[in-house]
């Protein structure tokens, strides 16, 4: 093959990769080149050679795509999240169409409708959850931003174009009030220090906004003698602040909240409302992180199940039971399972304060509850809600889908491949009828997409519809 590490070449860019990474071939052999898009020539050089692809780098672009533009972000190249902050808006979503596309490709699905990706009006500020690891820069002083690409060096970070500008705000006067008094990072290498992230949510509808400091140790001397003055600064600059939590993580993980947790000040929780239902919110819980398109994400979904009157729903990894109580309003029952105890506890919670009466919520694995109910109790669904992380769903699951045969399945992804994979398992019994995306990521590869299977009438076995989703 002759391409070796620090080889110069002249390429032509012919597509975008599931990363939102540039593709070209040479001499058939595939590389792939960060911040290169589609239809460019540019002069790279190899930065690694393996046995089936290659990763080179751009030195020169010779021709430049009409879509690129004029970066607006100084950190993006370094953290990683944003890889498509140097492409004009709208082709990022048709860079994200032709991913869903490529990836159906790729499992023999390319004959399945891929509508328009859903994108936003205002692509900017959208994330309504802060997560900042906290660092020391080479003057000792504490900062907080995001990790660097691939590693654990924290990039300062003043202006984020993705996140709630005022979440960003409070997170800036704590990290001053860090330095202020002193308080010691954490420092992975020794295990020594006190706080280690801060994470910020905030009610987009409601401006209620929850802290969380998250400490390696809360009985070091300085953050102890700090603490109530660090909550006190807080409250009183900020009036959106409802709560402030305390949570201790002392384990040497890459995972950012521990187990327990403290609450310091307010009720321990805020409120959101999404498609006029009110939820509550714990820091432990999963919502999603773009309010504007969750409101759509949801919207098409649920237009896809078409719920009736009689139809009985489960709502399977459902959180804090946003979706399922969202498209329960004339539904017959409403069963949620959820492995974290804290998101169910929030999940009974919301359906008591959208007064829905008719609905029972169980703490467990969905691979092992899914299939007992469904035997034991000869409950078969009419719409099915799953939410399973970016892995897919369970096989388990999906069998007790086909052996159910509900008229249609509505799956929610935020991974095309584990889409690609899971809907292959699903199409001897179904009809894929169409895939919508839905850019809840703006300016990220990341994307999400709605995808509607309608029963086989050959097939049919009851009326019941399932409706399965899975997001990050």
């Amino acid at each position: 093959m002759g391409i070796k590490k620090n080889d110069e070449y002249i390429v032509d860019i012919i597509d975008n990769g599931i990363n939102g990474e540039g593709i070209a071939k040479i001499d058939g052999f595939t590389i792939f080149i960060q911040g290169a898009i589609k239809g460019e020539k540019a002069k790279i050089k190899i930065l690694k050679v393996l046995k089936s692809k290659g990763y080179g780098k751009i030195l020169d672009i010779i021709k430049k795509s009409d879509s690129r533009c004029i970066e607006d972000c100084d950190t993006f190249k370094r953290c990683g999240g944003c890889t498509l902050r140097h492409v004009k808006y709208d082709e990022t979503l048709n860079i994200k169409k032709n991913i869903v596309e490529n990836t159906l490709k790729k499992q023999n699905l390319e004959y399945v409708k891929v509508n328009d990706c859903i994108g936003m009006e205002e692509p900017f500020f959208y994330r309504n959850k802060l997560q900042y690891p906290f660092g020391v820069n080479d003057l000792g002083k504490a900062v907080i931003g995001v990790f660097a690409e691939r590693t654990h060096t924290v990039i300062e970070t003043k202006k984020c174009m993705i996140q709630n500008e005022l979440i960003q705000n409070i997170a800036e006067s704590i990290c001053t009030l860090i330095n202020k008094y002193n308080i010691q990072v954490y420092d992975e290498k020794t295990g020594k220090g006190s706080i280690r992230h801060i994470v910020i949510r905030i009610g987009i509808k409601t401006n209620e906004v929850m802290v969380t400091f998250v400490i390696n140790d809360d009985k070091e001397k300085n953050y102890v003698r700090y603490e109530r003055k660090l909550v006190e600064d807080i409250i009183n600059k900020y009036k959106e602040v409802k709560t402030i939590i305390k949570n201790i993580n002392n384990k040497n993980t890459n995972v950012i909240l521990g187990d327990k947790n403290e609450v310091l000040y307010g009720s321990g929780y805020i409120f959101d409302k999404l498609l006029g239902y009110k939820f509550k919110i714990s820091n432990m819980s999963f919502y999603q992180v773009n309010h504007v398109q969750t409101e759509k994400l949801y919207s098409k979904a649920i237009e896809y199940a078409d719920i009736k009157k009689d139809d009985i729903i489960f709502d399977l990894y459902c959180g804090i039971g946003t979706i399922g109580i969202c498209a329960s309003k004339n539904c017959k029952h409403l069963y949620g399972i959820e492995t974290i105890k804290e998101a169910i506890d929030d999940a009974k919670e919301n359906a008591k304060i959208n007064n829905l009466d008719k609905s029972t919520f169980f703490v467990g694995n969905v691979e092992d509850i899914l299939p007992k109910f469904v035997k034991e109790n000869n409950i078969v669904p009419d719409v099915i809600f799953i939410d399973p992380p970016r892995k897919g769903c369970d096989k388990v699951v999906l069998d007790t889908i086909l052996d159910a045969k509900p008229k249609k399945v509505v799956y929610i992804s935020c991974n095309p491949a584990t889409l690609a994979r899971d809907l292959k398992i699903l199409e001897g019994e179904y009809k894929i009828k169409e895939v919508t995306p839905v850019d809840m990521f703006s300016y990220t590869s990341h994307i999400e997409t709605v995808t509607l299977l309608i029963l086989k009438t050959s097939n049919l076995k009851s009326k019941n519809v399932a409706f399965v989703r899975t997001i990050n």
